[in-house]
Protein backbone atom coordinates (compact mmCIF):
# COMPACT_ATOMS: atom_id res chain seq x y z
CA UNK A 1 0.00 0.00 0.00
CA UNK A 2 1.22 3.52 -0.81
CA UNK A 3 1.52 5.70 2.29
CA UNK A 4 0.86 9.45 2.49
CA UNK A 5 1.59 11.62 5.53
CA UNK A 6 -0.73 14.60 5.21
CA UNK A 7 -0.13 18.32 5.57
CA UNK A 8 3.54 18.33 6.50
CA UNK A 9 3.60 21.93 5.27
CA UNK A 10 1.44 24.44 3.44
CA UNK A 11 2.34 27.74 1.76
CA UNK A 12 -0.10 29.94 -0.11
CA UNK A 13 -2.61 27.11 -0.15
CA UNK A 14 -0.09 24.71 -1.71
CA UNK A 15 0.19 21.54 0.36
CA UNK A 16 3.42 19.55 0.56
CA UNK A 17 3.43 16.12 2.17
CA UNK A 18 5.46 12.94 2.34
CA UNK A 19 4.38 10.05 0.14
CA UNK A 20 5.94 6.61 -0.24
CA UNK A 21 5.12 4.94 -3.56
CA UNK A 22 5.32 1.16 -3.43
CA UNK A 23 7.57 -0.36 -6.12
CA UNK A 24 6.75 -3.69 -7.75
CA UNK A 25 9.06 -5.58 -5.37
CA UNK A 26 7.64 -3.82 -2.30
CA UNK A 27 10.38 -1.20 -1.81
CA UNK A 28 8.95 2.10 -0.57
CA UNK A 29 10.08 4.93 -2.87
CA UNK A 30 10.16 7.85 -0.45
CA UNK A 31 8.91 11.01 -2.04
CA UNK A 32 7.05 14.29 -1.86
CA UNK A 33 3.51 14.89 -3.05
CA UNK A 34 2.76 18.55 -3.80
CA UNK A 35 -0.89 19.54 -4.13
CA UNK A 36 -2.22 22.84 -5.46
CA UNK A 37 -4.61 25.04 -3.54
CA UNK A 38 -8.27 24.10 -3.61
CA UNK A 39 -10.21 20.89 -3.49
CA UNK A 40 -9.19 17.90 -5.53
CA UNK A 41 -9.01 15.67 -7.35
CA UNK A 42 -6.24 17.45 -9.25
CA UNK A 43 -4.36 16.78 -12.46
CA UNK A 44 -0.82 15.69 -11.68
CA UNK A 45 2.64 15.01 -13.06
CA UNK A 46 5.34 12.54 -12.07
CA UNK A 47 8.79 14.20 -11.96
CA UNK A 48 11.76 12.05 -13.00
CA UNK A 49 15.39 13.13 -12.45
CA UNK A 50 18.57 12.51 -14.44
CA UNK A 51 21.12 9.77 -13.89
CA UNK A 52 23.21 8.99 -10.85
CA UNK A 53 22.74 9.00 -7.11
CA UNK A 54 19.90 11.53 -7.18
CA UNK A 55 17.30 12.34 -4.59
CA UNK A 56 13.79 13.68 -5.21
CA UNK A 57 15.17 17.17 -5.93
CA UNK A 58 17.80 15.95 -8.44
CA UNK A 59 20.59 16.50 -5.90
CA UNK A 60 23.60 14.25 -5.36
CA UNK A 61 25.84 15.35 -2.51
CA UNK A 62 27.50 18.62 -3.46
CA UNK A 63 26.08 18.42 -6.99
CA UNK A 64 22.79 20.16 -6.32
CA UNK A 65 20.58 20.46 -9.36
CA UNK A 66 17.67 21.63 -7.16
CA UNK A 67 15.07 21.01 -9.86
CA UNK A 68 12.30 19.11 -8.08
CA UNK A 69 11.12 21.75 -5.62
CA UNK A 70 10.95 24.72 -8.01
CA UNK A 71 9.27 22.63 -10.70
CA UNK A 72 6.71 21.24 -8.24
CA UNK A 73 5.90 24.76 -7.01
CA UNK A 74 5.55 26.12 -10.56
CA UNK A 75 3.15 23.31 -11.41
CA UNK A 76 1.13 23.73 -8.20
CA UNK A 77 0.64 27.44 -8.87
CA UNK A 78 -0.96 26.42 -12.17
CA UNK A 79 -3.24 23.85 -10.58
CA UNK A 80 -1.14 20.71 -11.16
CA UNK A 81 -0.07 18.32 -8.40
CA UNK A 82 3.21 16.43 -8.60
CA UNK A 83 5.09 13.50 -7.12
CA UNK A 84 8.87 13.22 -6.94
CA UNK A 85 10.86 10.55 -5.10
CA UNK A 86 14.32 9.47 -3.97
CA UNK A 87 16.05 6.87 -6.13
CA UNK A 88 16.81 3.48 -4.58
CA UNK A 89 19.69 3.71 -2.16
CA UNK A 90 19.42 7.50 -1.95
CA UNK A 91 18.21 9.60 1.00
CA UNK A 92 15.08 7.94 2.45
CA UNK A 93 14.64 5.15 -0.10
CA UNK A 94 16.42 1.90 0.87
CA UNK A 95 18.75 -0.05 -1.41
CA UNK A 96 22.16 0.09 -3.04
CA UNK A 97 22.05 2.58 -5.89
CA UNK A 98 25.15 1.10 -7.55
CA UNK A 99 23.36 -2.21 -8.15
CA UNK A 100 20.17 -0.68 -9.57
CA UNK A 101 19.79 -1.09 -13.31
CA UNK A 102 18.50 1.35 -15.91
CA UNK A 103 15.47 -0.91 -16.34
CA UNK A 104 14.96 -0.94 -12.55
CA UNK A 105 14.77 2.85 -12.62
CA UNK A 106 12.21 2.60 -15.41
CA UNK A 107 10.12 0.04 -13.51
CA UNK A 108 10.19 2.24 -10.41
CA UNK A 109 9.02 5.21 -12.49
CA UNK A 110 6.09 3.14 -13.80
CA UNK A 111 5.19 2.04 -10.26
CA UNK A 112 5.34 5.64 -9.03
CA UNK A 113 3.06 6.76 -11.86
CA UNK A 114 0.54 4.09 -10.93
CA UNK A 115 0.75 5.12 -7.27
CA UNK A 116 0.12 8.74 -8.22
CA UNK A 117 -2.94 7.72 -10.23
CA UNK A 118 -4.31 5.77 -7.25
CA UNK A 119 -4.13 8.74 -4.87
CA UNK A 120 -7.60 9.97 -3.91
CA UNK A 121 -6.70 13.60 -4.55
CA UNK A 122 -5.44 12.92 -8.10
CA UNK A 123 -7.40 12.60 -11.36
CA UNK A 124 -6.10 9.29 -12.64
CA UNK A 125 -6.89 10.15 -16.26
CA UNK A 126 -5.08 13.48 -16.09
CA UNK A 127 -1.59 12.44 -15.02
CA UNK A 128 1.52 13.26 -17.02
CA UNK A 129 5.26 12.71 -16.75
CA UNK A 130 8.09 15.25 -16.79
CA UNK A 131 11.63 13.90 -17.09
CA UNK A 132 15.08 15.45 -17.24
CA UNK A 133 18.02 13.69 -18.95
CA UNK A 134 17.76 9.98 -18.01
CA UNK A 135 14.34 10.82 -16.59
CA UNK A 136 13.29 12.10 -20.01
CA UNK A 137 14.29 8.77 -21.56
CA UNK A 138 12.14 6.93 -19.01
CA UNK A 139 9.33 9.39 -19.74
CA UNK A 140 9.51 8.30 -23.39
CA UNK A 141 8.98 4.66 -22.38
CA UNK A 142 6.15 5.60 -20.02
CA UNK A 143 4.57 7.65 -22.80
CA UNK A 144 4.52 4.58 -25.03
CA UNK A 145 3.52 1.95 -22.46
CA UNK A 146 1.69 3.62 -19.53
CA UNK A 147 -0.36 6.16 -21.53
CA UNK A 148 0.17 9.36 -19.51
CA UNK A 149 -1.96 12.32 -20.60
CA UNK A 150 1.12 14.46 -21.35
CA UNK A 151 4.88 13.90 -21.69
CA UNK A 152 7.60 16.51 -21.12
CA UNK A 153 11.16 15.73 -22.20
CA UNK A 154 13.82 18.06 -20.78
CA UNK A 155 17.22 17.37 -22.37
CA UNK A 156 16.29 13.89 -23.50
CA UNK A 157 18.14 12.08 -26.27
CA UNK A 158 16.55 10.39 -29.31
CA UNK A 159 19.21 7.92 -30.44
CA UNK A 160 20.55 4.59 -29.10
CA UNK A 161 22.23 4.96 -25.72
CA UNK A 162 25.65 4.00 -27.06
CA UNK A 163 25.45 6.68 -29.73
CA UNK A 164 24.26 9.23 -27.17
CA UNK A 165 27.28 8.43 -24.99
CA UNK A 166 29.73 8.82 -27.90
CA UNK A 167 28.16 12.13 -28.91
CA UNK A 168 28.44 13.37 -25.32
CA UNK A 169 32.09 12.30 -25.01
CA UNK A 170 33.04 13.99 -28.28
CA UNK A 171 31.18 17.20 -27.42
CA UNK A 172 32.73 17.43 -23.96
CA UNK A 173 36.17 16.81 -25.44
CA UNK A 174 35.64 19.71 -27.85
CA UNK A 175 35.04 22.07 -24.92
CA UNK A 176 38.22 21.20 -23.00
CA UNK A 177 40.91 23.89 -22.64
CA UNK A 178 43.50 23.77 -25.44
CA UNK A 179 46.41 22.68 -23.17
CA UNK A 180 44.53 19.46 -22.38
CA UNK A 181 43.63 18.51 -25.96
CA UNK A 182 46.90 16.69 -26.77
CA UNK A 183 45.87 14.17 -24.12
CA UNK A 184 42.59 13.35 -25.85
CA UNK A 185 43.81 10.36 -27.93
CA UNK A 186 45.12 8.69 -24.78
CA UNK A 187 41.94 9.51 -22.84
CA UNK A 188 39.80 8.10 -25.66
CA UNK A 189 41.75 4.82 -25.71
CA UNK A 190 41.40 4.44 -21.95
CA UNK A 191 37.69 5.28 -22.07
CA UNK A 192 37.00 2.85 -24.91
CA UNK A 193 38.83 0.12 -23.03
CA UNK A 194 36.74 0.72 -19.93
CA UNK A 195 33.55 0.77 -21.99
CA UNK A 196 34.45 -2.55 -23.62
CA UNK A 197 35.05 -4.05 -20.16
CA UNK A 198 31.70 -2.73 -18.96
CA UNK A 199 29.85 -4.24 -21.90
CA UNK A 200 31.45 -7.64 -21.23
CA UNK A 201 30.33 -7.73 -17.59
CA UNK A 202 27.41 -9.87 -16.42
CA UNK A 203 27.14 -8.71 -12.80
CA UNK A 204 25.21 -5.77 -11.29
CA UNK A 205 28.43 -4.04 -10.25
CA UNK A 206 32.03 -4.33 -11.38
CA UNK A 207 35.36 -2.69 -10.61
CA UNK A 208 36.38 -0.66 -13.64
CA UNK A 209 39.64 1.21 -13.26
CA UNK A 210 39.56 0.39 -9.55
CA UNK A 211 36.16 2.05 -9.07
CA UNK A 212 33.01 0.12 -8.13
CA UNK A 213 30.70 0.85 -11.05
CA UNK A 214 27.02 0.22 -11.71
CA UNK A 215 27.71 -2.15 -14.60
CA UNK A 216 24.13 -3.30 -15.16
CA UNK A 217 22.88 0.29 -15.44
CA UNK A 218 25.50 1.00 -18.08
CA UNK A 219 24.77 -2.13 -20.11
CA UNK A 220 21.03 -1.49 -20.12
CA UNK A 221 21.32 2.22 -20.83
CA UNK A 222 23.73 1.69 -23.72
CA UNK A 223 21.40 -0.90 -25.28
CA UNK A 224 18.15 1.09 -25.12
CA UNK A 225 16.95 2.91 -28.23
CA UNK A 226 14.19 5.43 -27.37
CA UNK A 227 13.24 5.94 -31.01
CA UNK A 228 11.02 2.85 -31.02
CA UNK A 229 8.97 4.16 -28.10
CA UNK A 230 8.88 7.75 -29.36
CA UNK A 231 6.97 6.46 -32.38
CA UNK A 232 4.40 4.79 -30.10
CA UNK A 233 3.49 7.81 -27.96
CA UNK A 234 -0.15 8.82 -28.38
CA UNK A 235 -0.21 11.73 -25.90
CA UNK A 236 0.96 15.32 -26.43
CA UNK A 237 4.73 15.78 -26.11
CA UNK A 238 6.78 18.84 -25.18
CA UNK A 239 10.53 18.44 -25.83
CA UNK A 240 13.02 21.10 -24.71
CA UNK A 241 16.81 21.08 -25.05
CA UNK A 242 19.23 23.97 -24.73
CA UNK A 243 21.56 24.88 -27.56
CA UNK A 244 24.42 24.95 -25.01
CA UNK A 245 23.77 21.35 -23.92
CA UNK A 246 26.97 19.31 -24.15
CA UNK A 247 25.50 16.09 -22.72
CA UNK A 248 22.53 15.63 -25.05
CA UNK A 249 22.47 16.56 -28.73
CA UNK A 250 20.11 19.50 -29.36
CA UNK A 251 19.65 18.17 -32.90
CA UNK A 252 17.78 15.20 -31.42
CA UNK A 253 14.78 17.51 -31.08
CA UNK A 254 14.21 17.12 -34.82
CA UNK A 255 14.11 13.34 -34.38
CA UNK A 256 11.56 13.69 -31.58
CA UNK A 257 9.42 15.88 -33.83
CA UNK A 258 9.74 13.40 -36.70
CA UNK A 259 8.93 10.29 -34.67
CA UNK A 260 6.12 11.34 -32.33
CA UNK A 261 3.00 10.57 -34.38
CA UNK A 262 0.55 13.09 -32.95
CA UNK A 263 0.85 16.38 -31.06
CA UNK A 264 4.48 17.43 -30.45
CA UNK A 265 6.07 20.77 -29.59
CA UNK A 266 9.86 21.23 -29.58
CA UNK A 267 12.01 24.10 -28.33
CA UNK A 268 15.75 24.62 -28.71
CA UNK A 269 16.45 27.29 -26.09
CA UNK A 270 19.29 29.78 -26.67
CA UNK A 271 22.08 29.61 -24.07
CA UNK A 272 20.30 26.90 -22.04
CA UNK A 273 22.65 24.21 -20.70
CA UNK A 274 22.05 20.62 -19.61
CA UNK A 275 21.68 21.97 -16.07
CA UNK A 276 18.65 24.00 -17.22
CA UNK A 277 20.47 27.23 -16.47
CA UNK A 278 21.49 29.74 -19.12
CA UNK A 279 25.09 30.56 -19.87
CA UNK A 280 26.13 33.13 -22.45
CA UNK A 281 29.71 31.84 -22.49
CA UNK A 282 31.33 28.87 -24.18
CA UNK A 283 29.74 25.65 -22.89
CA UNK A 284 31.99 23.54 -20.67
CA UNK A 285 31.82 21.13 -17.75
CA UNK A 286 34.11 23.59 -15.98
CA UNK A 287 31.20 26.05 -15.77
CA UNK A 288 28.90 23.63 -13.96
CA UNK A 289 29.90 24.58 -10.41
CA UNK A 290 29.22 28.23 -11.19
CA UNK A 291 25.92 27.53 -12.94
CA UNK A 292 24.63 25.40 -10.07
CA UNK A 293 24.82 28.44 -7.82
CA UNK A 294 22.07 29.94 -9.96
CA UNK A 295 18.41 28.84 -9.89
CA UNK A 296 16.81 26.79 -12.65
CA UNK A 297 15.78 29.05 -15.52
CA UNK A 298 12.50 30.72 -14.52
CA UNK A 299 11.22 31.07 -18.09
CA UNK A 300 11.72 27.35 -18.66
CA UNK A 301 9.83 26.44 -15.48
CA UNK A 302 6.98 28.77 -16.43
CA UNK A 303 6.68 27.34 -19.93
CA UNK A 304 6.75 23.73 -18.75
CA UNK A 305 4.17 24.44 -16.05
CA UNK A 306 1.88 26.37 -18.42
CA UNK A 307 2.06 23.70 -21.14
CA UNK A 308 1.52 20.84 -18.68
CA UNK A 309 -1.40 22.60 -17.01
CA UNK A 310 -3.05 23.31 -20.37
CA UNK A 311 -2.77 19.70 -21.48
CA UNK A 312 -3.85 18.11 -18.21
CA UNK A 313 -6.67 20.53 -17.46
CA UNK A 314 -8.07 20.11 -20.97
CA UNK A 315 -7.87 16.34 -21.37
CA UNK A 316 -8.91 13.39 -19.28
CA UNK A 317 -7.59 10.09 -20.63
CA UNK A 318 -8.47 6.71 -19.29
CA UNK A 319 -5.59 5.64 -17.03
CA UNK A 320 -4.80 3.01 -19.65
CA UNK A 321 -5.85 2.84 -23.25
CA UNK A 322 -4.95 4.24 -26.61
CA UNK A 323 -7.44 7.04 -27.16
CA UNK A 324 -8.31 10.31 -25.48
CA UNK A 325 -11.77 10.93 -24.14
CA UNK A 326 -12.23 14.58 -25.03
CA UNK A 327 -11.67 17.00 -27.87
CA UNK A 328 -8.58 17.76 -29.96
CA UNK A 329 -5.25 18.60 -28.42
CA UNK A 330 -4.44 22.25 -27.94
CA UNK A 331 -1.62 23.65 -30.03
Amino acid sequence: MDVTTRDSSATGGIRVMDMAARADDGVALAGTLTLPAGAGPHPAALLLPGSGRLDRDSNAGRLRMSLGGPLAEALARRGVASLRYDRRGVAQTPGDWRSVGFLDNRADAAAALRALRRHPEIRAGATGVIGHSEGAVHAVWLGAHERPAAVVLLAGYARPGRQALFWQAARIADTLPRPLRPLLPLVRRIALGKLARLERTTTDTARIGGVRTNARWWREQLAYDPRVDLARIQSPVLAVTGDKDIQVAPDDLAEVERLVPDDVEIHRIPDLTHLLRRDAGRPSLLSYSRLLRQPVDADLLAHVADWTSTQLQSHDWPATGMTRSSGPYLQ
